[in-house]
């Protein structure tokens, strides 16, 4: 029932946003397609038993994060809504996703065991030729590929990772929630590129087509490199967002 999800909400968080975060999932999930007329006013009223003022403010907030739009007379429309990761946060994928509805998955490509080369040695503080895992997946949301991600780790961190389910598992949990290792913080390079053949497969585009390269170099809380990643993202379908305060 609507009432008791409202309960489950703390009693401080304003009714408006209660239904902005729900009628937000519901988008995120795919629920209401792109272009798809929104519940009156009145319907919202009489779903969520609150006041015309309540619902409209909530209707306001959603069409401020560009995820509705309005037509004169005929009420609110879902637009087509790219998915974006913020910045703000050193949070793994999965983990920064589902916090907005999407539903997650990995598809993983492989889990390699070989010699460190000289850059990620250096990456990750390790002697050249040391053992080290790499991890090839493909990230989806909402059943849609948006992301092909390459990581270099420590074999025998590697070793351990290889037999996790790291196809609905991110990464960043295991190792801090399964592993106790807590993180720290990482530096990240953001720059474009253009998909090979293999990455335009993956990510169902045109070779050449724009990606979005990240490089995001993580640490332990005690500031040591612990994971290096190269991120490659659909640019048509996903965005980056970072905001800065003067």
């Amino acid at each position: 029932m609507v009432r008791s999800a409202m309960s489950e909400y703390s009693s401080h968080i304003p009714l408006y946003s209660k239904i902005r975060d729900e009628l937000r999932a519901h988008i995120f999930a795919g629920h209401t397609q792109p272009h798809e007329k929104m519940p009156s006013e009145s319907e919202l009223i009489t779903k969520y038993g609150v006041s015309r003022i309540t619902v409209r403010q909530a209707l306001s907030e959603l069409e401020k994060e560009g995820l509705l739009f309005k037509v004169a007379g005929k009420g609110s429309y879902v637009s087509k809504v790219k998915p974006f990761q913020g910045l703000g946060r050193l949070q793994g994928f999965a983990e920064a996703m589902s916090s907005h509805g999407y539903e997650v998955y990995n598809r993983v490509l492989s889990i390699n065991s070989l010699s460190a080369s000289p850059e990620i040695a250096k990456r990750l503080s390790l002697t050249e030729g040391s053992l080290i895992s790499e991890i090839r997946r493909v990230r989806f949301l909402n059943r849609e590929p948006v992301s092909v991600d390459v990581s270099y780790i420590s074999g025998h961190i590697g070793e351990r990772l290889a037999r996790e389910d790291l196809g609905v598992r991110d990464i960043f949990h295991i190792l801090e929630n399964d592993y106790a290792i807590p993180l720290g913080y990482a530096d990240l390079t953001i720059d474009a590129s253009l998909a090979d053949k293999q990455q335009a497969e993956l990510l169902q585009v045109d070779s050449g087509s724009p990606l979005l390269r990240v490089e995001r170099l993580t640490h332990t809380l005690e500031g040591l490199p612990l994971v290096i990643e190269y991120l490659h993202y659909h640019a048509d379908n996903f965005q980056l967002r970072l905001k800065i305060e003067r």
